[in-house]
């Protein structure tokens, strides 16, 4: 047993002042970490803590404080750092309600930092935004108007504004002119409630766009809410830009990212900081995905910058670090990097990126810890095992894609409440155990077999093989091990939340600036 020691809540809120690097880590699920949190918690659930703790903090003797609400997993977590290698770990004195008791904030929902300045960029700029109904009469009467949606594509495919165009965020100052080209088009840009929308809005009023341009107030919960219909699977995209409108757009950019005081940096420069044994530097490329699966810098992580200002905490764990954004054309980065400046981070642009730098191809994998040793078995022998009703298979895989398809009979289990899964579970003479992939149930093995004492295999390649094989698939609840925590259900997603959450979500955004003002630790600045 390891002795980790403890931080208090004066020591992380004196650390947040001072601009040191801070990892505050939630180890609960996502739905409880949601319910109650300090402003600048990073949430990193004990179940995959191992598949995301090097990439959300690659510095291996930051400060980390763990913490959780009384349910014993932060022990947990501190163990399992320090064998990964992080030798300043420590517990967040008293939990959860410690910090509460000694007068700290507490915050709801996800990616509360972007929300809350948002609600202060309106606030402080008045960002101009059009109610529902406005926008519904501009659309009847066929006004020059053009919709676009500032959301991730799949997002804007579940539900969105009719006539909407897909554009996200970080491609708005980039992309406007080509859609909109008759400087009297109005230019409405929406999100699915507040804040994706009220930064894309500023972010081409802080470019000096030409259009009138309007944020659609509380986005597609606002049009809901107004009792209008959405449209479902559009798919409108963006189109190339012209070279002319690409250099408006990059000087503008670097005039809003001069302003931001943003920093600039060379590839030396870059090479030095990722050296420097002291400081923690991510390096972030903000292109679209597409982009950058066809080339990259060696080493840049994908996060289109819409999503990145939107979910810094997802990717950049570590407060106070230093991050690094690279595009190829003068102006995502800098336009993204305008608002993370805002947001109170040490933000630097690579300048002069030339596309032969960018060698590196395929999608961005997360670092991981050496994988453990399992004995693999193949779909179709699990499809025998279970014809003789002998071998329990455990799902590991998020809830959602659990209930969207699964193994027939398969449980679902969390891995960071293992003992409790199991004890609903009938036994067996074997257990197999999943997920997408089998990344994450390969980690449980060792802990299943603990527990069970009994023979615990790993299905090749997860349910993905299962299915590739054309195996039977089943849907819906059928064996949930554990509660369905580990994803907390925004209001603003999908199409059929309660208008009272609708309702409450909008309350709550309104209420931010309040919040962040009690709790005097952001550091955020509005240009």
């Amino acid at each position: 047993m390891t002795t980790v020691s403890t931080r208090s809540f004066a020591q992380i809120r004196q650390a947040l002042l001072d601009h040191q690097e801070v990892a505050l880590v939630d180890v609960r699920e996502e739905a409880p970490f949601a319910e109650s949190h300090p402003l600048f918690a990073a949430n990193i659930p004990l179940s995959k803590l191992e598949l995301e703790v090097y990439s959300r903090i690659p510095r291996r003797d930051t400060q980390v404080t763990v913490y959780d609400n009384g349910e014993g997993l932060a022990s947990r977590a501190a163990e399992r750092l320090v064998a990964l290698g992080y030798t300043e770990v420590s517990l967040l004195e008293g939990g959860l309600d410690g910090w509460r008791r000694a007068g700290g904030e507490l915050f709801i929902d996800v990616n509360v930092p972007s929300k809350a300045f948002g609600e202060l960029v309106e606030s402080e700029r008045h960002t101009p935004s059009l109610a529902a109904e406005e926008v519904q009469a501009l659309l009847d009467s066929q006004a020059d108007v053009v919709v676009l949606d500032a959301r991730r594509f799949d997002e804007y495919q579940t539900m969105s504004i009719p006539t909407g165009i897909s554009v996200p965020g970080a491609e708005l100052v980039l992309r406007a002119r080509e859609l909109a080209p008759d400087p009297a088009t109005r230019i409405i840009v929406n999100c699915a409630g507040r804040t994706r929308s009220i930064i894309g809005t500023q972010s081409l009023i802080n470019a000096g766009v030409a259009n009138p341009v309007s944020a659609l107030r509380n986005g597609t919960i606002g049009w809901t809410l107004a009792g209008q219909k959405l449209a479902h699977g559009q798919s409108r995209r963006f189109a190339p830009t012209s070279e002319e409108h690409r250099q408006i757009a990059a000087q503008d950019a670097r005039r809003v990212a001069d302003q931001a005081r943003v920093g600039r940096a060379t590839l030396a420069d870059l090479q030095r900081w990722q050296q420097e044994p002291t400081r923690t530097t991510y390096l972030f490329d903000v292109r679209t995905p597409e982009e950058f699966d066809a080339g990259h810098l060696p080493g840049a992580r994908s996060t289109p910058g819409g999503q990145l200002v939107q979910e810094t905490d997802h990717v950049a764990s570590v407060r106070g670090a230093r991050l690094v954004l690279a595009d190829d054309d003068g102006v995502r980065a800098n336009m993204s990097a305008s608002w993370l400046a805002q947001l109170g981070w040490e933000v630097h642009v690579l300048d002069d990126l030339q596309s032969a730098l960018f060698t590196e191809k395929g999608a961005w994998v997360d670092p991981v810890p050496a994988p453990q040793q399992a004995e693999l078995i193949s779909p179709h022998t699990l499809a025998d095992w279970l014809g003789h009703g002998d071998t329990v298979v455990l799902d590991f895989t998020a809830s959602a894609n659990y209930v969207k398809r699964h193994i027939p009979g398969a449980w679902w289990a969390l891995r960071a409440q293992l003992p409790q899964a199991l004890a609903k579970v009938p036994s067996a003479q074997r257990y197999v155990l999943t997920c997408g992939s089998s990344q994450l149930a390969r980690l449980a093995v060792a802990e299943v077999e603990a527990i069970t004492g009994k023979q615990v295999f790993l299905l090749q390649g997860g349910t993905a093989h299962w299915i590739a094989e054309k195996l039977p698939l089943e849907e819906g609840e059928t064996h949930l091990a554990s509660p369905r925590i580990d994803r907390y259900r925004r209001p603003y997603e999908g199409t059929d939340s309660p208008r009272e959450a609708m309702q409450a979500y909008l309350d709550w955004e309104f209420g931010l600036v309040e919040q962040l003002a009690r709790d005097g630790t952001h550091g955020f600045y509005v240009i």
